[in-house]
């Protein structure tokens, strides 16, 4: 710890984002950063805990100490690869993460938490600006070829890892370019896809495939995936949105959160778009969801200048600090507000959605009740309508931004008769091997819709046990 009194002489300080009336009107990274002096500063605030207790709130066990005091000591090159040797992806965490760690931060009891996110973004750009990240082109092959199956951060970490143990590494990716949710579904405003882009043409030197506009399972079938490859890795998410089975689903102008999403990722690259283009301009948005997805529908609807944006969610609304069944280090259950939010939308909880309205086959409204939360007597959360409360709101786009319940089953993992769990995501043991020994699955395809960091991780493991599967 090099400055051993740094986190009692010097705050919290972070990076801010741009002006509200300058980000807005483009899609650009709303995240500011600070220079470098005071990076170093909030750096050194890191304590050195006897217990680094960010580090076992890191999904990926990043060795947080460690590199803080790199970076404090502006060792920049030494600090990326202590960083880098547990998360394939430091520049799309530090950027998209909400960052377990900075929640388990012992300066977070009194809400001073480190930078880590910030601090963790600065460092990978530093290491691209110096040129410290350059390709590791594998000096052995193993003659072992693997197929992994959607690049987004699971797909891609599995790839990496795998690429560096020396197989022969192929990725398949069903949309038009690389990257899966992290390019089509988080904004650019969030994540300027040259981030992504940049750590590609890494991988390209170090001698993954990659193969875009293959749907596997169409493009090429389930046999002649087993047949070519000497192991498969499931990382396609899960893709099967939660919908809002209410009188008037069908109007016009309700659609899936990352229908509307993807749009307009694929419409700032020059991708064409399929279908009817989905626009929130001049009209009365409605979010349904309270989760980051509805946050990204909130700052993309802004940027396509809505009349109004409200986002509802049916659970009560969080409480601003941690309560008494909540405590650190544990992920707090307190209210969380985006760059999106301070954008000009309006937020109401409690509220739960009776009914779409429409006048020409289009939707124009929304019937909306408030709802209470109570226990029964067997512990579990029952939810009830208050008598009265219900109201009328205007809603031209409608968008259904409430999580995803599963992968999809149609086509390649039925045709594989691989077993599902209970709540339909693919099965896996402890190695992330399904029921068909050559195939393994990584991230929300086996787990469930989750962070992307401990979809890094998911990827990170599978890659491990793929490894050892071929050595045998």
């Amino acid at each position: 710890m090099g400055n051993p009194r740094g986190f009692m002489t010097i705050g919290r300080k972070t990076g801010g984002y741009r002006p509200l009336n300058e980000r807005i009107y483009d899609y650009g990274e709303v995240e500011q950063t600070l220079d470098d002096k005071d990076r170093q500063e909030q750096a050194s605030r890191c304590m050195d805990c006897g217990v680094p207790f960010c580090h076992w709130g890191c999904p990926v066990g990043s060795k947080i100490p460690e590199w803080q005091d790199l970076v404090y000591r502006g060792k920049w090159k030494e600090a990326y690869e202590t960083l880098n040797s547990t998360n394939s992806f430091p520049e799309f965490t530090g950027r998209v993460c909400p960052a377990p760690c900075e929640k388990s931060c012992v300066l977070a009891i009194h809400d001073e938490a480190v930078t880590i996110r910030e601090n963790e973004c600065s460092t990978v750009e530093h290491a691209f600006n110096l040129g410290y990240v350059q390709p590791r082109i594998p000096e052995v092959r193993t003659g072992k070829k693997v197929a992994i199956v959607g690049s987004g951060p699971a797909g891609l970490s599995a790839a990496d890892l795998l690429n560096q143990a020396g197989h022969t590494v192929t990725v398949f990716e069903k949309n038009p370019a690389i990257g899966g949710l992290l390019r089509f579904g988080i904004p650019d405003f969030k994540l300027n896809k040259s981030v992504i882009d940049r750590r590609l043409d890494i991988f390209l030197a170090e001698g993954i495939i990659f193969k875009p506009n293959v749907t596997v399972g169409v493009d090429i079938t389930k046999d002649e995936l087993l047949n070519e490859f000497d192991a498969v890795v499931l990382a396609m998410g899960a893709e099967t949105p939660r919908n809002l089975p209410v009188e008037g689903r069908e109007l016009e102008g309700v659609y899936y959160a990352m229908e509307f999403l993807t749009q307009q990722n694929r419409a700032i690259a020059g991708i064409d778009i399929e279908g009817e283009r989905i626009l929130a301009k001049d009209k009365h948005v409605l979010v349904i969801g309270g989760g980051d997805t509805g946050s990204d529908c909130v700052g993309t609807s802004i940027r396509q200048k809505a009349k109004s944006v409200t986002q509802i969610e049916i659970l009560p609304k969080p409480a601003e600090k941690r309560e008494e069944n909540n405590p650190w280090p544990y992920w707090p259950n307190t209210l969380r507000t985006s760059s999106s939010h301070l954008e000009g939308c309006e937020r109401r909880w409690s509220l739960s959605t009776k009914r779409l309205i429409g006048e020409n086959g289009k939707v124009k409204q929304a019937e909306l009740v408030t709802v209470e939360w109570s226990k029964d007597e067997a512990g579990r959360w029952v939810m009830t309508e208050v008598p009265g409360s219900t109201e009328i709101v205007d809603a031209e786009l409608v968008l259904l931004s409430m999580g995803f319940t599963q992968p999809v089953h149609s086509g390649l993992l039925d045709s594989l008769g691989l077993e599902y769990d209970a709540r339909g995501n693919v099965k896996v043991n402890a190695k992330k091997q399904t029921s068909v020994a050559k195939v393994f699955a990584a991230g929300d395809v086996e787990s469930g819709a989750s962070l992307v960091v401990r979809a890094i991780e998911a990827g990170k493991i599978a890659a491990a046990n793929v490894d050892e599967f071929l050595s045998e």
